[in-house]
């Protein structure tokens, strides 16, 4: 819950980076509120807590290819309709590089 509470006070930080582990745990948990919402047939409040976590979900996809040495701009492949989806999932998955233009590898500074 760190993770996704730690994106949230990022809210609209474009720059910097951030690990595999704290995007994907705040996927997960942006995915199980949505779920959760939606068995509860609160689809109208499921919808708005999307639209809330819009600019956070896009910040730190941002500092997630920051952490792979590609611009955030790489985003936009999504609306290329299937290949876009797995190309930036690819780019998403893909693990740290050491010091780039973007910072410190985030990795090193929790050592």
């Amino acid at each position: 819950m760190d993770y996704f509470i730690d994106a949230l006070k990022k809210y609209a930080d474009f720059t910097g980076r951030t690990t595999r582990k704290e995007y994907w745990m705040f996927i997960l948990i942006y995915v199980i509120i949505n779920i959760v919402l939606s068995v509860l047939g609160l689809e109208t409040i499921s919808l708005l807590v999307s639209l809330g976590l819009l600019i956070p979900s896009i910040s730190i996809a941002a500092r997630r290819l920051h952490d792979t040495s590609r611009s955030g701009w790489w985003q936009l492949i999504a609306f290329i309709p299937i290949i876009g989806i797995i190309v930036l999932i690819f780019f998403l998955v893909q693990d740290s590089h050491d010091a780039n233009e973007y910072g410190e590898n985030p990795k090193s500074e929790l050592t």
